[in-house]
């Protein structure tokens, strides 16, 4: 977003309107920051009003230009609601209040009613439809995602929220217990949505959505023990973010999709295609801890232990905050299946100590569980 969305000259037209601020999560310094307006998912956007510093609205998730002129514009209409608003104003304003407090399973109460009353034009609709399937999701609430998906796909078909909704229908009918009657004729329904989604070339979205699309129908190829439709699709993946990194106009740009090209070039058995790419990034960003960080995980694939280690050192002294965790518990997979258990376990440790460490606001006891749970499993 920041590299290829905010750089958009169209948007010079919102510069007055807001008093813009953008959050490093990871730096400690923005830890009681972070508390006052916690994120569960990056990126989030969120408009503030300023009298009380309360979250008016709250975003998840990428989005193209037009996408963030509408986000901007209701966001300003939130502030600017009245208190004494009635019908579905006041039903929104409710709605956005639960979903801005991180309140999912009372904001999908109350989105769900906001769409049961609102006309099939309502220029709110799609908002409230992408944060119910966002908000349902964070609840854990598989079947209420199924049933909007199914609900509200063919409405959207064609539009950005037809894409999360066939995304989530499909990430809702994976998750379903393999048992499940109706397991396989949902995953297959929604699968086709995602493919036709991919396949629509006027669908307006950014490729960093239609790369989230990729991830997730290589997920369903997987799930399905195709391999070889795995690895095939995954290549494909790879030769889409090829193409996006070589529009991409900085360095920045490129690295935007490194992440996703990783993931692609594992998946499809490919470690060392991407090898280059990462090698590259670190030569143009020699500040940024992300680099190396995932070169390490390529070596590991590639089998390559001190050079992944290597990369691993390099990351480890650029890379701060509760990112340092993930690097840390990476560098202990590299460990363990080198064989060495006893690093692996010291590395954990550690990872643990520094779990520990981190302020509120960025202290997360579920990751520290985690790790320790993955350090009770590890062989002495």
């Amino acid at each position: 977003m920041r590299a290829n969305v905010f750089t958009d000259k169209s948007l010079a037209r919102q510069a007055g309107r807001f008093v813009w601020l953008a959050m490093n999560t990871e730096q400690a310094v923005n830890a009681p920051l972070r508390k006052q307006f916690p994120v569960a998912a990056l990126p989030t956007y969120l408009v503030v009003d300023p009298e009380d510093e309360k979250i008016a609205l709250r975003w998840v998730g990428g989005a193209t230009v037009p996408q963030l002129h509408k986000l901007l514009d209701d966001g300003v209409a939130a502030v600017e609601r009245k208190p004494g608003a009635r019908g579905l104003d006041a039903l929104l304003a409710t709605a956005d209040g639960h979903y801005a407090a991180q309140e999912d399973s009372a904001a999908a109460v109350a989105y769900r009613e906001v769409l049961a009353q609102a006309p099939a034009d309502w220029p709110q609709r799609a908002r409230a439809v992408d944060a119910l399937l966002f908000a349902q999701q964070m609840a854990d609430d598989n079947p209420a995602c199924l049933a909007l998906a199914q609900a509200e796909l063919p409405r959207y078909r064609g539009t950005p929220t037809g894409l999360g909704l066939a995304l989530g229908g499909l990430d809702a009918a994976l998750a379903l217990p393999a048992e499940d009657p109706d397991r396989a004729k949902l995953v297959a329904g929604f699968e086709a949505a995602a493919r036709a989604a991919l396949a629509d070339t006027a669908l307006k979205v950014s490729d960093d959505d239609r790369s989230s699309v990729y991830g997730t129908l290589v997920a369903a190829r997987d799930d399905a023990g195709d391999t070889t439709g795995k690895q095939q699709l995954a290549a494909e993946w790879a030769d889409f973010l090829d193409a996006a990194a070589a529009r991409a106009q900085t360095p920045e740009q490129r690295t935007v999709y490194d992440s996703h090209r990783l993931t692609a070039c594992l998946q499809a058995g490919t470690p060392e295609r991407v090898v280059p790419v990462l090698q590259a990034a670190e030569r143009d960003l020699p500040d940024d801890y992300n680099p190396p960080a995932r070169l390490a995980l390529a070596y590991k694939a590639l089998k390559q232990y001190d050079d992944a280690l290597a990369a691993s050192d390099r990351a480890l002294a650029r890379v701060y905050g509760p990112r340092q965790l993930v690097v840390l518990q990476a560098r202990a997979d590299i460990y363990a299946e080198q064989g060495d258990q006893a690093s692996a376990r010291r590395t954990l440790e550690e990872a643990l100590v520094a779990a520990a460490a981190l302020p509120a606001g960025q202290r997360s006891e579920r990751q520290i569980a985690a790790l320790k749970k993955k350090l009770e499993g590890m062989q002495p």
